[in-house]
């Protein structure tokens, strides 16, 4: 006998005199996570854009807090040190969050292959991920030294003369932070191909090799669609990291040689916690937020729209 939808018993519901105890049951396994959130993103969040309308040095106490309506946003618009750390932020992010895409394809895709010491390989190259940032920043601070690193020594065999100074050079210093960021981040996109290669489509693969496809025409027809969604995620919370860097930029150049490496996140530790204009740089960090959020909305709709229509 066919049972229709008009048919079917109706899902038991718990009594009334259980729900509320039940009810209460559940707000206490969220209150811990629900303080957590109040108190250290809700609140701050709130205290930033409270701050950015106002006028306020630290060290004059609360009493101290003066209304100055728009006027450091208006500051920071015509701020040319802004400027120069938005042109640097969009380098260090434009740069280092392609190629750590690209390159954790690629070892995904090596990865993938049924090769000796694969669950080994794969450990090695997740390990800068979950690895400090201050232990990261020490191993490149002396794989990077100008005159005793192992960088430089590896590029004197190979015969160059005009060897970088990398975080001691106002030249070098934002590229090598850069290749410092690909490197850690590395792993985590790999990891996340891999999980992806997973699930794609065998049969298409198997009526692929059938059909006399070669590697290059099933990477193209079959692995790459399939990871574009991936993709598009790897791109997106990347970019939110790596826009948001600060450790990296803190422990190995200080914003230095000169401001060559003072990214967004930095200058505003600088303007607050250095020089103490808290509102000033609460309105840096409103402005650069916004900036993110829309960068990462047309990131994430054209990306999106290509992959719909892949």
């Amino acid at each position: 006998m066919v049972v229709t939808a008009a048919q079917a018993p109706a899902a038991p519901t718990p009594p009334a005199s259980q729900a509320g105890p039940r009810a209460r049951a559940g707000w206490l396994f969220i209150l811990p996570n629900l303080v957590g959130v109040t108190l250290f993103t809700f609140v701050p969040l709130l205290s930033v854009v409270v701050l950015a309308f106002t006028d306020w040095n630290l060290v004059s106490g609360l009493g101290g807090i003066e209304f100055i309506g728009a006027d450091n946003f208006v500051n920071v618009l015509q701020d040319p040190t802004f400027w120069g750390s938005v042109g640097r932020t969009v380098i260090y992010a434009g740069v280092s969050v392609p190629m750590t895409v690209v390159c954790g394809l690629a070892l995904s895709l090596a990865l993938d292959r049924d090769i000796p010491g694969r669950g080994v390989l794969r450990a090695m190259f997740f390990m800068p991920y979950i690895v400090s940032t201050v232990a990261v920043g020490m191993t490149w601070l002396m794989l990077m030294n100008p005159s005793a690193g192992v960088v430089n020594q590896f590029l004197s065999l190979l015969g160059l003369a005009d060897l970088p100074g990398w975080f001691a050079s106002s030249y070098w210093a934002l590229p090598a932070l850069i290749i410092v960021a690909i490197w850690s981040g590395l792993g985590y996109a790999a990891v996340i191909y891999l999980s992806a290669l997973q699930d794609a489509p065998t049969d298409l693969y198997e009526a692929a090799e059938v059909d006399g496809a070669g590697p290059w025409r099933r990477f193209r027809a079959i692995t790459w669609p399939s990871l574009l969604p991936t993709t598009v995620f790897l791109l997106v919370t990347l970019f939110i990291g790596t826009s948001q860097g600060f450790g990296l930029v803190a422990l190995l150049t200080s914003g230095g040689p000169g401001d060559s490496t003072t990214v967004l996140p930095y200058y505003m530790y600088q303007t607050g916690f250095q020089f103490y204009r808290f509102g000033y740089a609460a309105a840096i960090g409103l402005v650069t937020f916004v900036g993110v959020l829309l960068l990462t909305l047309a990131m994430w709709r054209a990306q999106r729209g290509r992959a719909l229509h892949d």
